[in-house]
C-alpha cells in the first residue's frame, strides 16, 4: 500500500521479501531513536517504515534470476498528523485491543501491523528512557554511598576511645581482653624481676617463661551477656531507650495519681503503721498493719525481693518552692543528693503542670541509688514521678515504678509509693516528711555490708531527709553575706568574698569524689587483686576540656574495709589535721599540715571547710582544700591539693571555676549492727583520683595502675593498723 508524502529511503544492503522484512520488523533486536522514533522502526543503520511495503516486489522471489539486479524497496515515514494522533491516542491507552488498532487504521490511513508496532516500539522506548533513568540515580547513589564509606573508613581509622586515649578501630580487642593484657605485662614484669634476683642467690639462670598470646576475640554476644555478671549492670535496655507508648500514658497519670493517695496517708500515718526501726532513731513499716490498710494497693510484692520501708521527719531551712523544684528538676535533684543517687535522667514530661509551678506535672526518669562502696552494686529504677499541691504551702511529690510496663528490664529495685510531704512553716523553714518503700534484690549483697543492706540504713528515709537538712546547710553558708571563719595564728586573711569561692571549691570536690566511689553502670571499672582481703575497683576517664580537672588520663579507685569503732570515732580521726601522718602517704610525705583558714557551712562545727598548707621548713610548697562534713548516717572527709598560685589567685578574687582538682577521700558509714546502748562498727571506702598519664590520647600504663593500688591499699592499712591498737 503506497503512503501520501512519504520521503523514500535506500537501504545500503538489499532487502529480501516481505516475508523476511516482516520477521525483522518482529526481531527482539530493533530499537528505536530518541529524535524522531515515530517516523518508523530502526533496523541496522537505516529507518524505515513500520508496514510491510513489498508492492515493488515479485511473488515467487525464490526463483528470481541471480543476474538480475535486486529493486530497492521502498519505505515511508508517518505524517506529522499521523504521530500526533497516535501520540494522543497513546496517552489516554498504551495497550490498544484489536478493535482500537483497527479502528486507528481506519482513521489514519496506516495498516493493522503499522498500528501494533508502533504501540510496541512506543513502550519499548518510554521503557528505555526510564531504564536509562533509574540507572543514572541507581549510579549517582552508588557513587554517594561509596564516598561516604570511605569517610567513614577514614573516621573509624583516626576515632580515640574517650575512655582510654586509644584507637577505637573496628577488630580492636576488647575491655576484658585489655585487662587480661594489663595482666600478662604485669607478671611479664615480675617474671623479668625475679630473673634478676634468682641468680644472684643460687647461682643458676632461670629458665625463659613464655606468657600465653591473648584469647581470641569473643562473640559479641558473649561479651554482651557477661558484661552484666562481671560489672553488675542491671536492666538489659539502655536509659535513653526507654520510651512508653502513647496508650500506656494515661495508665501511667492514673498509676501516679494512685500512689500520690497512698503517699499522702502513709506520710500522716503515725501508730501502728509505723513502727520504731531496730536503731531506735527511724520509724520502720509495719508491713501486716500496711496490707490491711492497703488491701487495694498496687500489686504484690515480687517473689525474690525484700521490702525496705522507712519514714523520717526534719527541718530544712529551704523555701518550700525551691524544695519542690529541686525535686522536679532532675540535674538539681541529682546534684543535692548526689551521696546517694549516682546518675539520674528524665525521659518524658507527660504533663508539665501549671505555668510558673510544678502543680500537677508528671515526670518519667530513671535513677541509680549507690551505697557508697564499690562492692555494692547500684539500684536502679524507672518511675514516674508525680508532684501536687496539696493546700496553702503544702505540696507532695511521689515516685512509683513502671518497669512492669517494659517486660525486658531486669531492675533489680522497684519503687512503691515513696517521696516527700513538704510544709512551709515560719521564717524560712520547711517540714519534710519522707517515705521511701521500695522492694530490692540483695541476695548478692557483699559479706561487708550485709547488716547496713538488711537492716533497711543504707537508702532510709532518715538519710534523705538528713542529707536534705544538710545541703540547704551548705546552700545557706555560700549564700550568706557574712560567712562564719577562723584563721589561727592570724596567718591570712580571707575576704567573705573568698570565703564564698573557697566553698563553691569545696562544692565541685565533693560531687566529683561522690562520683568516684561507687561501681555506677554507665561506667567500666574493673578489679585489681588487691591484699589481705581488700577488693580495689578501678576505671578511667578522659580529661581534655574541663578547667576543673587537669588534661590527660585520670585513674579512679576505690576500695571498703571495716573497722571496730563508730563512725564518730572513725570521723574525728581523719578529719584532725594532726593525725594524717598516721595515714596520708601522699599529700604530707611523713609532715603534719598547718591550717590556715577554716570556714564553716553547718551548724555543727565539724561541718566546715579547710585551707591547709605544708610547714614552713618543707621545701616543696603545697595547699590543700578539704571539706568534712557528718550528720547522723554518714560522714565525710574529702580533700584534694591545690595548685599554690591558681589558690593565691582565687583568694585575690579570681574564679574558682579554674582550679583543677582531683580529690581523694573517705566515706563513713554505720555497719549496720549499731542497737539501742551499743554501738556497732563502720564502714569506710576510700577513693583516689590520679592523673596517670598527661596526654589523653596515652593508654594506661602498668605502673601506673600498680602504683594508684599501692598507694590506696597502703592508706587504707594504716588505717585500719591504728585503730586495732586502738582497740586491743
Amino acid at each position: 500500500m503506497s503512503q501520501p508524502n512519504m520521503v523514500p529511503v535506500e537501504m545500503n544492503n538489499n532487502v529480501g521479501d516481505g516475508n523476511n522484512n516482516n520477521n525483522n520488523n518482529n526481531g527482539n533486536n530493533i530499537t528505536t531513536t530518541n529524535n524522531d522514533m515515530n517516523g518508523g522502526i530502526v533496523l541496522g543503520d537505516e529507518e524505515i517504515d513500520s508496514a510491510n511495503t513489498s508492492e515493488n516486489q515479485e511473488d515467487g522471489s525464490d526463483h528470481q534470476d541471480p543476474a538480475r539486479p535486486s529493486k530497492r524497496k521502498r519505505y515511508h515515514r508517518h505524517t506529522k498528523h499521523q504521530i500526533q494522533e497516535l501520540e494522543n491516542f497513546f496517552k489516554e491507552c498504551p495497550h490498544p485491543d484489536d478493535t482500537q488498532r483497527k479502528e486507528l487504521s481506519r482513521q489514519l490511513g496506516l495498516d493493522h501491523h503499522q498500528i501494533k508496532f508502533w504501540f510496541q516500539n512506543k513502550r519499548t522506548q518510554i521503557k528505555n528512557h526510564q531504564e536509562r533513568h533509574e540507572n543514572s540515580q541507581l549510579r549517582a547513589e552508588n557513587d554517594r554511598l561509596r564516598a561516604e564509606n570511605h569517610q567513614c573508613r577514614a573516621s573509624i581509622a583516626k576515632a580515640i576511645c574517650h575512655r582510654c586515649g586509644g584507637k577505637t578501630a573496628i577488630g580492636e580487642m576488647s575491655f576484658e581482653e585489655h585487662h587480661l593484657l594489663l595482666e600478662n605485662t604485669k607478671l611479664a614484669e615480675e617474671i623479668r624481676q625475679l630473673s634478676l634476683v634468682m641468680p644472684k642467690c643460687t647461682g643458676k639462670p632461670v629458665m625463659n617463661y613464655t606468657l600465653t598470646p591473648p584469647v581470641p576475640a569473643r562473640p559479641l554476644e558473649e561479651i554482651a551477656s557477661n558484661r552484666r555478671e562481671v560489672y553488675g549492670s542491671i536492666g538489659n535496655v539502655p536509659g535513653s531507650a526507654l520510651r512508653v507508648k502513647d496508650g500506656d500514658k494515661p495508665l501511667i497519670i492514673e498509676l501516679a495519681e494512685l500512689a500520690m493517695k497512698e503517699l499522702m496517708a502513709m506520710a500522716r500515718l503515725d501508730e501502728p503503721l509505723w513502727d520504731i526501726g531496730a536503731n531506735g532513731t527511724s520509724l520502720a513499716l509495719n508491713l501486716n498493719e500496711y496490707t490491711r490498710i492497703f488491701r487495694n494497693g498496687l500489686g504484690p510484692i515480687l517473689n525474690g525481693l525484700r521490702t525496705e520501708a522507712s519514714k523520717a521527719t526534719s527541718i530544712a531551712f529551704m523555701n518550700h518552692l525551691d524544695i519542690v523544684q529541686s525535686l522536679m528538676d532532675v540535674n538539681l535533684w541529682s546534684n543535692m543528693f548526689a551521696r546517694m543517687v549516682a546518675r539520674a535522667m528524665s525521659h518524658d514530661a507527660l504533663l508539665t503542670g501549671v505555668q510558673g509551678n510544678f502543680d500537677g506535672a508528671f515526670h518519667l526518669m530513671t535513677a541509680e541509688y549507690q551505697v557508697l562502696s564499690p562492692v555494692v552494686s547500684t539500684r536502679e529504677c524507672y518511675f514516674v514521678r508525680h508532684c501536687k499541691q496539696q493546700g496553702d504551702g503544702i505540696w507532695a511529690v511521689v515516685d512509683v515504678s513502671i518497669d512492669h510496663l517494659f517486660p525486658n528490664l531486669e531492675l533489680k529495685c522497684r519503687r512503691r509509693p515513696s517521696g516527700c510531704l513538704i510544709q512551709q512553716i515560719e521564717n524560712g523553714f520547711c517540714k519534710v516528711t519522707w517515705v521511701e518503700h521500695v522492694e530490692v534484690d540483695d541476695r548478692e549483697v557483699h559479706p561487708l555490708y550485709k547488716s547496713l543492706i538488711s537492716s533497711g540504713q543504707a537508702l532510709s528515709a532518715e538519710r534523705w531527709v538528713e542529707t536534705l537538712e544538710r545541703q540547704c546547710e551548705r546552700l545557706a553558708y555560700i549564700m550568706s553575706p557574712n560567712v562564719p571563719s577562723i584563721e589561727p595564728d592570724g596567718l591570712i586573711m580571707i575576704t567573705n568574698n573568698a570565703k564564698q569561692s573557697l566553698l563553691k571549691i569545696a562544692e565541685r570536690m565533693t560531687r566529683s569524689f561522690l562520683s568516684g566511689v561507687a561501681t555506677s553502670n554507665g561506667d567500666i571499672w574493673f578489679g585489681l587483686s588487691g591484699n589481705g582481703g581488700n577488693t580495689v575497683r578501678a576505671m578511667t576517664r578522659k580529661s581534655l576540656n574541663d578547667p576543673g580537672r587537669p588534661v590527660g588520663v585520670i585513674l579512679y579507685a576505690s576500695t571498703s574495709f571495716w573497722l571496730p569503732v563508730p563512725p564518730k570515732t572513725v570521723f574525728d580521726f581523719l578529719r584532725d589535721a594532726n593525725n594524717r601522718t598516721n595515714w596520708d602517704v601522699i599529700t604530707t610525705g611523713g609532715e603534719g599540715l598547718q591550717l590556715m583558714s577554716q570556714i564553716g557551712n553547718g551548724r555543727d562545727s565539724r561541718n566546715c571547710v579547710s585551707l591547709l598548707r605544708t610547714p614552713n621548713t618543707s621545701q616543696k610548697k603545697m595547699m590543700m582544700i578539704q571539706e568534712t562534713s557528718t550528720d547522723p548516717t554518714a560522714s565525710f572527709v574529702i580533700y584534694a591539693p591545690l595548685d599554690v598560685t591558681l589558690t593565691e589567685n582565687v583568694l585575690m578574687g579570681g574564679d574558682p571555676g579554674n582550679v583543677s582538682l582531683l580529690p581523694m577521700g573517705f566515706a563513713i558509714l554505720p555497719d549496720g549492727t549499731a542497737q539501742p546502748g551499743r554501738e556497732g562498727g563502720s564502714l569506710v571506702s576510700t577513693a583516689f583520683q590520679v592523673l596517670a598519664e598527661k596526654d589523653p590520647s596515652t593508654m594506661l600504663s602498668f605502673s601506673s595502675l600498680a602504683t594508684t593500688e599501692n598507694l590506696i591499699l597502703t592508706t587504707a592499712n594504716k588505717i585500719r593498723a591504728y585503730f586495732s591498737q586502738q582497740t586491743v
